[in-house]
């Protein structure tokens, strides 16, 4: 929501598509998912920018490694920064700017397939509460930008980050929902 509302025009986008779709201040229903592909969007590159957490559960290397010119030993345990890859300019064109085109009609998304945005980590060890997550996520996102406009409470809003076991606002985001 901090990045929609310090985005206006990706805000009011996902309005356009919200009312398109479903209808102003209709309630959006799981079926409606599939057909919100901005939404989509925005939510992807939320994660990408903003990971469930920065740093994914460690993991136990098994035999001596070799990568890129790196030796890993037997027994280490390696962490995957998640934050970092969605950060990554080898990967991401100006990777610090909030751009839900830039995975808007692509294949890349976040259940584990596309190591290059894994906020929900992987394989076996993937978190096992990602598809209840997801389908809040749209249906809970979806509803609040349909059903009101929003105002800043404080004209200024502080983007800046506070790293931790979870990724923050330093600020607490404060929004004032009015009603259509």
């Amino acid at each position: 929501m901090a990045e929609l509302l310090h985005n206006p025009e990706a805000l009011s986008k996902v309005k356009l598509e919200l009312e398109q779709t479903v209808g102003k201040g209709n309630p959006i229903e799981e079926s409606d998912i599939t057909r919100l592909p901005y939404l989509q969007a925005v939510i992807k590159e939320t994660f990408r920018l903003y990971p469930t957490v920065p740093l994914l559960v460690p993991r136990k290397v098994s035999e001596d490694i070799e990568i890129e010119g790196f030796i890993v030993p037997k027994g280490a345990q390696v962490f995957v920064n998640v934050w970092a890859i969605g950060r990554d300019e080898s990967i991401w064109d100006n990777p610090h700017s909030f751009m839900p085109e830039r995975v808007l009609g692509s294949d890349v998304d976040f259940k584990g397939q596309n190591f290059e945005l894994i906020p929900f980590g992987a394989g076996r060890r993937i978190c096992p509460g990602l598809p209840l997550a997801i389908r809040m996520l749209y249906l809970m996102l979806g509803s609040l930008i349909n059903s009101f406009d929003w105002k800043l409470e404080d004209e200024n809003m502080d983007m800046e980050e506070k790293f931790g076991l979870t990724i923050k606002k330093t600020q607490p985001l404060r929004t004032i929902p009015i009603a259509i």
